[in-house]
């Protein structure tokens, strides 16, 4: 027999359990609305932090990259140095030539290696000649600029007397005179700087290398001398390589990078990343891609202070 008392009774409870449940879903939902706005996921925490690093990322990307503009101007100062001396002496009398690079460090001044300015210095070959009494004579050496069809003529200002460092007097001339001197680092190398190398390794045959079609054709065929540096200048061809790296370790007035090079890059600028010299190249070690060596740019401060001051003696005397 049914008892409508207790068919009420449980009806109304169905229904509170309802209400109550449905009550709780709504309070979940409201505490999920609520953690959105006020306590974000911790997926859009990781988000934020992925994009923070991203950007702090691309910020080092564009600390640690050259500014194409400060390497391109500096080339306009960066000159492929051509020259050819003789040996002689007790019967014996060899002749050979000498490629090289040099950059303006202040009005009329080039510096470049001392094996490049006086290319029997540190030469095996030549040292056992001038012990047999033989004596080297520097028969020309001219530096070829970009922008320049004419060779200048060079004479040496200083030597180093320890080191691969030399200074070059610059022919006065028109062109000369309006050469931008590049600028010395005030602060010193350190290992993992990026560094550039401007310089013409490998001289005129990297040149040609290099040179449109044409030129190519009809040079590739010539020989490595100033006839073939004179045509690459006359059109406007002679412009030195840049390449780069990082600072490997800093030993003393050492520097050793992985920038390459080869023969014909001595006495080029090594630039940091504001275009400021920070050392002359000098050598390479062959087989390794990591051993280019230079000479820190705080070696050739001496050196440019006394050939200032011997032509500022020489301009005071001729007055």
């Amino acid at each position: 027999m049914f008892n409508s008392d207790r068919g009420e009774s449980e009806v109304v409870e169905t229904w509170q359990r309802f209400v109550q449940g449905l009550l709780g879903v709504l309070a979940l939902v409201g505490a999920g609305v609520m953690a959105h706005y006020y306590a974000p996921p911790e997926t859009t925490g990781l988000e934020q932090q992925v994009h923070q690093l991203t950007r702090q990322v691309a910020d080092l990307e564009r600390q640690q990259s050259f500014s194409p503009s400060a390497v391109d101007d500096a080339r306009e100062s960066v000159a492929y140095i051509y020259g050819i001396y003789h040996v002689s002496g007790r019967g014996q009398r060899f002749r050979a030539r000498v490629a090289g690079t040099g950059f303006v460090v202040a009005p009329g001044l080039l510096a470049t290696n001392r094996h490049v300015a006086e290319p029997w210095y540190g030469d095996r070959e030549v040292a056992v000649a001038l012990r047999q009494g033989g004596s080297p004579v520097l028969e020309k050496l001219v530096a070829y600029f970009p922008g320049s069809p004419l060779p200048v003529k060079l004479e040496t200002a200083v030597l180093a007397t320890n080191g691969d460092l030399a200074v070059l007097r610059l022919e006065a001339t028109a062109f000369t005179k309006k050469l931008r001197p590049l600028t010395l680092s005030e602060t010193p190398p350190h290992v993992g700087e990026s560094v550039s190398v401007l310089a013409y390794p490998m001289g005129v045959t990297g040149m040609v290398a290099k040179s449109p079609a044409v030129v190519y054709e009809r040079l590739s065929s010539h020989p490595d001398d100033a006839d073939t540096a004179g045509e690459l200048a006359a059109l406007s061809l002679i412009r030195p390589w840049a390449t780069f790296g990082h600072i490997g370790d800093v030993a003393g007035d050492k520097l050793i990078y992985d920038a390459p090079t080869a023969r014909g890059g001595s006495g080029g600028p090594v630039l940091n990343l504001r275009g400021e010299v920070v050392g002359v190249n000098s050598a390479y070690i062959d087989g390794f891609s990591g051993g280019t060596l230079g000479i820190t740019a705080a070696e050739l401060r001496p050196l440019m202070e006394t050939a200032k001051r011997a032509a500022l003696e020489t301009a005071t005397v001729v007055r």
